[in-house]
């Protein structure tokens, strides 16, 4: 039975559609038709038609009305097993947890609806309070207004004056930048000559600084060939004073030589002299009496 309930649930439950139920919305019963006209002709197929009155003729179908009873009686045969499937202890049980679910959910329903009271109470509080002193503003506001359109008007006062001053004040000031402008244009002109004179002074100071530099580059060249003109007269007067510098070397060194001779010379007369003193002496001593001077000798030293 729990099977048959399973595919009256699962196909469409008038004989010969075979679509399938689409899934319900969780509460409630199970869904058995595809849609609503299946519904109805299932219905219209279920009921028992009221048999036509017959006068004793006879003319009705039997083999029509047959095929009439034997369908009634299949749509009574799936209604009998569909009210057994729904006397199955399963689907009560299960019917009767979708109640108490929905007996929960009303209740929390009821919760939440008056929570939402609550927060609408508070709030319509909120409110009365918020227009109290929206009112309270209200009336500061316009006592502020009042005062602003007071102040404004001092404001606007002060603003004509402002303009009034603004106006002369541009007033002058166009006078003086008109008399700024003449002025900035005759400096202009005056910086313009200027510009000029300094362009043409620039000209001739550059003629005559590459005139000067020419003539850098022609006595720095005069004077490289000056310097290396002493530089060769340096250089002979090096090597003539070098060769006379060798020369009284070589003189000096002579005289030294000629010195020396001349005064081994002296020397050793100078002992020839004192050897024949020592004789004398030596004789004197002997003979006891002086001796005649001695001529003086052909080889004696001069100054």
């Amino acid at each position: 039975m729990t099977q048959t309930a399973g595919q009256a649930t699962a196909e469409c439950k008038r004989p010969g559609c075979g679509s399938a139920v689409p899934p319900g919305a969780g509460r409630g019963r199970h869904r058995v038709f595809c849609s609503d006209e299946c519904a109805r002709r299932y219905h219209n197929d279920a009921r028992i038609p009221v048999p036509a009155a017959s006068g004793g003729s006879g003319d009705g179908d039997p083999l029509a009305a047959l095929e009439q009873a034997l369908r009634q009686a299949a749509v009574l045969a799936r209604t009998a097993r569909d009210q057994a499937a729904a006397l199955d202890p399963a689907r009560v049980r299960a019917e009767i947890a979708d109640a108490e679910a929905a007996r929960r959910r009303a209740e929390a329903a009821a919760v939440t609806a008056q929570a939402r009271q609550a927060e609408a109470e508070a709030e319509a509080q909120a409110l009365a309070e918020a227009l109290t002193a929206a009112r309270d503003d209200t009336a500061a506001a316009a006592e502020n207004a009042h005062r602003a359109g007071e102040n404004a008007r001092g404001l606007t006062a002060e603003l004509d004056r402002l303009r009034r001053d603004t106006a002369a004040e541009i007033t002058a000031a166009q006078e003086n930048a008109s008399r700024q402008a003449a002025a900035a244009r005759d400096d202009a002109a005056r910086f313009q000559r200027e510009r000029d004179d300094a362009l043409a002074a620039a000209r001739d100071a550059r003629t005559t600084a590459d005139t000067e530099t020419a003539r850098a580059r022609q006595a720095e060249a005069d004077a490289r060939e000056e310097a290396q003109r002493v530089r060769d007269d340096g250089a002979r007067e090096r090597c003539a004073l070098h060769q006379s510098h060798a020369a009284q070397l070589e003189a000096q060194r002579a005289l030294t030589d000629a010195e020396r001779a001349r005064a081994e010379r002296a020397e050793a007369q100078l002992e020839t002299e004192r050897a024949d003193r020592r004789q004398l002496t030596s004789h004197i001593t002997s003979n006891g009496h002086e001796p005649p001077p001695a001529p003086p000798r052909n080889g004696a030293r001069s100054k």
